[in-house]
């Protein structure tokens, strides 16, 4: 976690409050607490290894690196047995001596790498960048390294997104506060938590963040962006009614700083419309989703993820509303269907968006049975018995 608490007490210290250990930066919220964690918590056996480390927020950064490279490889370990990485080609790490892992949209034998060898690539592709200076969207694609696969150009998820995010801020945490891959650095981590289902640590992340550029005077795009994150992550940890607050202002703020059709305004309706699914507010989802699908598709395509997104949360409310139809049922099944048919061509069977879609339309096709579905004029049979033929794994 990126130390904004007490070593000893935890008791929150923000990005600048409390006392730092005078060798190696380690965090407290005044002389007691110091001198009880030296005596009594171990510090005085540490503090030298972390001096020696880089600092508290370096040797912190390590640490946790290594304990989720660990976790991400044994996550992979049954997709990843017999193969080897395709960047170094061996089945172990020679230095770490770490499993494979593989996160993506691969197929076959593709896409197999350790987390040392994706974050060594990364490292290079962005500092290939910084001396060249590079901007704007050949920026934005060594960057992308951090966090979507080389090969098929779709994003990490789970447990190898988080080894990832760890990898970047340790790669960057020693730079100076205002340095854009520190700042990105810091995006990048609490993208990988919340990924992985560590929102407590990832809300952490986003507050530090999000004060952390507003005391630096960031632009409005980059306060836009921490925002729509602080906003998932409130949704995720149940703040609903926060993260619904967050989203209007997102999204209203896209919409003033670069139009309707643009693609960060159509991310930020996406995000706007599923947080009103979330608080049950359907017409209102519905009505901004049926603007804005429209506008994704055609700057986007059908194959992006935020259209993808789009058309998931429209069919969820349209059948997740109490008042639902017959025909808004059937609507909603048709829409899933060939969402997730799309998704699973372009993520993979086991992106969790695929599972998350199909899943939903299984409970779909059940409440249509429940409600005499053959009303519908859907062939509510054909989707089931192709929904039944696929596992997980199938592309």
């Amino acid at each position: 976690m990126i130390l904004v608490q007490c070593a000893a007490c935890a008791a929150p210290l923000g990005l600048s409050s409390g006392k730092k250990c005078g060798r190696c930066s380690t965090r407290y919220c005044g002389p007691a607490c110091q001198e009880q964690h030296w005596k009594e918590g171990g510090h005085d056996k540490l503090c030298k290894k972390i001096k020696r480390a880089g600092g508290a927020e370096q040797y912190n950064a390590n640490q946790k690196y290594t304990a989720a490279v660990t976790i991400a490889a044994e996550a992979c370990a049954d997709d990843t047995k017999g193969q080897t990485c395709y960047i170094c080609t061996q089945a172990l790490h020679w230095k770490t001596k770490e499993g494979l892992v593989r996160m993506c949209a691969c197929r076959g034998t593709a896409g197999f790498a350790h987390v040392s060898c994706l974050a060594e690539q990364a490292k290079i592709s962005v500092a290939e960048a910084l001396e060249n200076n590079l901007d704007g969207e050949r920026w934005s694609s060594r960057w992308g390294r951090w966090d979507t696969c080389s090969l098929c150009e779709q994003e990490y998820h789970g447990v190898v997104r988080c080894a990832l995010g760890w990898a970047c801020w340790k790669t960057y945490v020693g730079r100076a506060e205002n340095d854009w891959p520190r700042l990105g650095a810091m995006s990048a981590l609490g993208n990988g938590l919340s990924v992985a289902k560590q929102y407590a640590d990832a809300l952490a992340v986003r507050e530090a963040e999000l004060a952390m550029k507003r005391r630096l005077g960031a632009d409005e795009d980059s306060i836009l962006v921490v925002q729509s994150n602080l906003a998932s992550t409130y949704q995720f940890l149940g703040r609903r009614e926060e993260a619904l607050s967050l989203r209007r202002v997102v999204y209203s703020g896209r919409v003033n700083l670069v139009g309707e059709d643009h693609r960060g305004t159509l991310g930020a309706a996406v995000n706007y419309a599923s947080t009103l699914f979330a608080l049950d507010h359907y017409a209102e989802a519905r009505a901004l989703l049926r603007k804005t699908v429209p506008a994704a598709q055609r700057v986007l395509g059908e194959n992006h993820m935020i259209t993808l997104k789009m058309r998931k949360v429209y069919a969820q409310s349209l059948c997740g509303d109490p008042a639902a139809t017959l025909d808004d049922l059937g609507e909603a099944l048709t829409t899933l269907e060939e969402t997730g048919r799309t998704a699973r061509r372009v993520l993979g069977g086991s992106h969790p968006f695929v599972v998350d879609t199909e899943r939903f339309l299984r409970g779909l096709l059940e409440a249509l049975d429940a409600r005499e579905a053959s009303e519908t004029g859907v062939d509510v049979n054909s989707v089931r018995e192709a929904m039944e033929a696929m596992t997980p794994g199938d592309a």
